[in-house]
């Protein structure tokens, strides 16, 4: 076979460049470059601990509740505002006020929509008694979004107000926030409230409400993992509360009490309606306590039927 010498060179030289390409100059085999090493920014998140203690330490004087007669005549003089209906959804289409948004309660609207709600300017919430509104608004509080609960709720606040029906409508209307920025560490904790809800629908501990019926039968069987805690006035618990209850008045520095509650024991709270109850709730749920509250509170005239002494259980007094 004939060779072309030409072309045998050429092809040896190609080769030559090929392997000094992949050589270095000492003819050893140079190292594999290395990425510069990237350091992670650093991301300041709060504390869950210090933005609970936060909410107690720095209680507004309205203590995140609006009356449901200011409520009404806000929304009539056109008051810029984000209202949120967590009532049901069949609820809400029947009638409900003018330019309120539905996340109902229960569902993951308020978890899932979190982001959607403004962390500025009013925000108000509402569902029938204000009880479960006191835990959402405790929750949005916690993230950085300034709520507050419309007294007694729907059913016995803000229906009985004169002039209501001129504020009611029944258009559906969604939220126009775009993105809120939350701390990722309170946003955390607020979702896995949600995901964690004490109880599914029916069940004893539902929505982390007990009803007065079945906190009542926790009394009698005197229940040793069980402990009740009013957060009522002092004044008013020493005149009548649920017997072996606690009292830690609700008020700025409530939570310096927090430490001496059991870890180990369900936790029962317990207010005049539920609402202050319901804040306290989902605070102490988020310290890690297992806390539920009294369905109604220990009842006032306003909430009849709801409450303890609307039921007829007994209370006692002391000094």
């Amino acid at each position: 076979m004939k060779i072309d010498l030409k072309k045998a060179l050429s092809i040896l030289l190609l080769f030559a460049i090929a392997a000094f390409a992949f050589v270095g100059c000492d003819g050893k085999e140079p190292a594999a470059a290395e990425a510069a090493p990237v350091e992670a920014a650093a991301v300041e998140t709060a504390s869950v601990e210090d933005a609970v203690d936060a909410y107690f330490a720095n209680m507004p004087d309205h203590i995140y509740k609006i009356g449901q007669a200011d409520f009404v005549e806000m929304v009539a003089s056109g008051a810029e505002m984000t209202i949120l209906d967590i009532r049901s959804a069949n609820d809400y289409a029947t009638g409900h006020i003018n330019g309120a948004v539905n996340l109902p309660w229960g569902t993951s609207a308020l978890s899932d929509q979190v982001a959607n709600i403004p962390q500025e300017g009013d925000v108000f919430i509402y569902c029938y008694s204000g009880q479960t509104a006191g835990q959402a608004v405790a929750l949005l509080n916690l993230v950085g979004i300034p709520a507050r609960s419309v007294n007694l709720g729907w059913n016995f606040g803000i229906s009985k107000v004169e002039g209501v029906d001129a504020v009611t409508e029944t258009t559906i209307r969604s939220l126009w926030v775009d993105t809120t920025d939350i701390d990722p560490n309170l946003l955390a904790a607020y979702t896995g409230y949600y995901e964690n809800m004490a109880g599914a629908a029916g069940t004893t501990f539902a929505n982390n409400i007990v009803s007065e019926a079945n906190a009542k039968a926790i009394f009698d069987a005197a229940d040793p993992d069980v402990v009740f805690v009013s957060v009522r006035k002092a004044a008013d618990f020493a005149t009548a509360h649920i017997e072996g209850a606690t009292n830690i008045p609700w008020g700025r520095g409530m939570q310096e009490m927090f430490a001496s509650l059991p870890a180990d024991k369900k936790i029962i709270v317990y207010c005049y309606s539920g609402q202050t109850a319901g804040q306290t709730v989902a605070m102490l749920r988020i310290l890690g306590y297992d806390a539920v509250s009294l369905k109604g509170g220990m009842g006032v005239g306003a909430n009849a039927p709801l409450g303890w002494v609307n039921q007829g259980f007994p209370t006692v007094a002391s000094n």
